[in-house]
């Protein structure tokens, strides 16, 4: 099967697991047309990502003038159902997070995109987040295009559901995947209950190059921390530093490692220079996945205080290589880890218990850890296979054409 994938950005460092879903569905027998809206440069990308960059089309990168040219083509060529779309941007545009004419150029993204999957003859159209990407998806379906469906994987899409027309998007689509159980209650409360039966859960995976082939097994001799995903809000690592404060104050000895980068990485600088934590606190910036992996190893545990989630496919990551995971009730986070089991979860914004649980790993006898750390990986192994999990996605795509979507 013929299958295009439709992303905002991509390549991306932190679009790992869409590169995996890729992958997994072309081992098992699949073809993919990758489509990127945006360009994200290459410079900074590992190998595997270079390597998808050259795969890749990217919408914008055509400029202008392509954008128009698709647009006549398609207004000449399906008049009626360009009236359609016209009327959808309309409709799209009235409520909208973003103002009219950034609808508009979604039309325009979508007559190029069009164009393409009817040259390569694609079976199905696929999208990643439901934001910008499912709604050029949506409109390549209104202007004729093949059946399409989305990923949803929060926490955006949830927080601004309405603005980005989240439950137009779930009627119209063929079906809706979630990455947890949590995500598609989410996705629930969107749209009446004759739809929910669109809404399908396919979890984020991972594949043996991963986690294979290195001993795990072994802790590191530093007691070392680390937090890995962009430098936000959302993140809570403003919280993080809270606790490693406390933790300095109490005497107990630990390095952090804050792996990533982003828009509060000022904040952050300037707060680890007012609590004096230079000395325990390291922030390395956006690094690839091998590196991801190599700090992970590095480290005794991840710690991921978040206020807002999905389901971080980084705290996957560190269960496979048997690491145990310190992180919030939040999402679908206690769907994967269980307090006792697989590490410590605290109440999100709660600096002491996070202080505690910071403490309590640092603390606890290393034949612990590596317990917990071996729960874990049994655990993630279990769910979050990438192929089988690809799988069960590509069985959605081949069935998606026998039940039409909703053309409301």
């Amino acid at each position: 099967m013929k299958i295009a994938y439709l992303v905002n950005r991509y390549p991306a460092i932190s679009h790992s697991f869409i590169r995996r879903e890729i992958l997994a569905l072309e081992r098992q027998g699949h073809e993919i047309l990758r489509i990127s809206i945006r360009g994200d440069g290459t410079d900074h990308l590992g190998p595997e990502d270079q390597s998808e960059a050259r795969k890749t089309r990217f919408v914008l990168q055509r400029g202008t003038k392509a954008l128009l040219l698709a647009f006549f083509k398609m207004l000449a060529s399906r008049p009626a159902a360009m009236l359609k779309a016209l009327a959808l941007v309309w409709k799209l545009g009235r409520r909208a997070e973003r103002p009219l004419p950034v609808h508009f150029v979604y039309l325009l993204e979508a007559c190029l995109v069009s164009q393409w999957i009817t040259a390569e003859k694609a079976e199905h159209l696929h999208a990643h987040f439901g934001t910008n990407s499912a709604e050029v998806a949506m409109l390549v379906h209104a202007l004729g295009g093949p059946p399409w469906s989305f990923t949803v994987h929060g926490p955006e899409e949830f927080d601004k559901a309405q603005f980005i027309a989240l439950p137009e998007k779930i009627r119209r689509a063929n079906f809706v995947v979630a990455i947890s159980s949590f995500g598609r209650s989410q996705l629930f409360r969107q749209v009446a209950h004759d739809q929910w039966h669109k809404i399908r859960i396919v979890r984020c995976g991972l594949e043996p190059s991963f986690y294979g082939h290195t001993d795990v097994t072994s802790l590191p001799a530093a007691s070392r921390l680390i937090c890995v995903g962009r430098l936000c809000e959302q993140k809570g690592q403003l919280l993080l530093l809270e606790s490693a404060k406390q933790l300095m104050d109490a005497g107990v000895k630990f390095e952090l490692v804050l792996a990533g980068d982003g828009e509060m990485r000022g904040e952050l600088e300037r707060l680890i220079d007012a609590y004096q934590l230079r000395s325990v606190v390291k922030i390395t910036g956006w690094i690839e996945s091998a590196e991801v992996r190599a700090q992970i190893l590095a480290s005794r545990a991840l710690v991921l205080p978040s206020f807002a989630e999905g389901l971080p496919v980084v705290i996957m990551e560190a269960m496979a290589l048997q690491r145990p995971i310190i992180s919030t009730f939040v999402a679908g986070i206690p769907e994967l880890v269980e307090p006792d089991q697989h590490g410590w979860l605290v109440s999100a914004g709660d600096v002491d218990s996070l202080t505690a649980a910071m403490r309590a790993c640092l603390e606890s006898p290393g034949e612990q850890i590596q317990a917990m750390g071996a729960k874990a990986r049994m655990k993630v192994l279990r769910f979050h296979d990438i192929d089988r999990e690809a799988a069960r996605l590509a069985e959605l795509f081949q069935s998606a054409g026998k039940a039409p979507a909703t053309a409301a």
